[in-house]
């Protein structure tokens, strides 16, 4: 499935290059707008990344992403900074039908582990960003990849999965932003290793080439956020692609 991405700071269409602030590009775009321009197109999901509330979770841009959820015009999975079970509450209060939890699933697995239960394992995604050694080790970085965890993502999947995991989203970190092409090997590796998660490949994509080379992967869905936003191709002809 393709998966088209919409990064939000303050109510606006933006891409930060591998999740740096200071590297940020803001694009002309209503949010609503794209919402409907990627469900005219054929999207059945749409990725939403609020960097103001990962900044400040007193700032979660609820009352947006709840507009954007109004339009019907999809399902939507959100995340940025979900730290508490009030966040995770808030954004299900606003429709969202699955929330993305990053750094916290590797500081606070316990917690996390709590709201798989509590919620139910299908309203969770995990997202793993990751970098990957000399050795091929992939550990999880947390902190906005400030930080390498040293926790390696098969020790985390291993540990989710007797609470049920369903959903990750992992990213190169060295591939994000980049358009120079998705780790096909990551994604091939990781999804023959737990074959029973939905795995969602992001980081990279710049050509329908690049989504081309993911298919024999078996990876569930495709993140696509750049290469939308400057035009490289569109979501319909991306979800052609994808259907071939």
């Amino acid at each position: 499935m393709i998966i088209p991405a919409i990064d939000l700071i303050e109510g606006k269409v933006v891409r930060l290059y591998q999740g740096d602030y200071k590297q940020t590009t803001e694009y002309k775009l209503d949010p609503i707008d794209v919402v409907h321009q990627y469900a005219d197109d054929g999207a059945l999901w749409l990725h939403i990344v609020d960097l103001t509330g990962a900044k400040d979770t007193s700032k979660r841009q609820l009352t947006l992403i709840s507009e954007m959820v109004a339009t019907k015009r999809m399902k939507f999975q959100s995340g940025g900074g979900v730290r508490t079970k009030a966040d995770v509450e808030g954004l299900l209060s606003a429709g969202v039908e699955r929330v993305v939890i990053g750094s916290l699933a590797v500081t606070q697995p316990e917690l996390v582990e709590q709201w798989m239960l509590e919620f139910g394992p299908e309203h969770i995604v995990l997202a793993l960003d990751i970098n990957i050694d000399e050795k091929g080790n992939k550990f999880v970085a947390t902190h906005g990849w400030q930080q390498d965890s040293g926790v390696s993502i098969e020790e985390l999947i291993n540990r989710y999965s007797k609470v049920g995991l369903k959903h990750v989203l992992c990213t190169d970190i060295s591939r994000d932003g980049t358009l120079q092409g998705a780790n096909d090997s990551l994604y091939t590796e990781v999804a023959a290793q737990f074959p029973d998660i939905q795995w969602q490949a992001s980081g990279g994509i710049g050509s329908l080439h690049d989504i081309e080379v993911l298919k024999p992967t078996n990876v569930a869905g495709v993140i696509l956020g750049r290469a939308l936003l400057e035009g490289k191709f569109t979501v319909k002809q991306a979800i052609e692609c994808w259907s071939k």
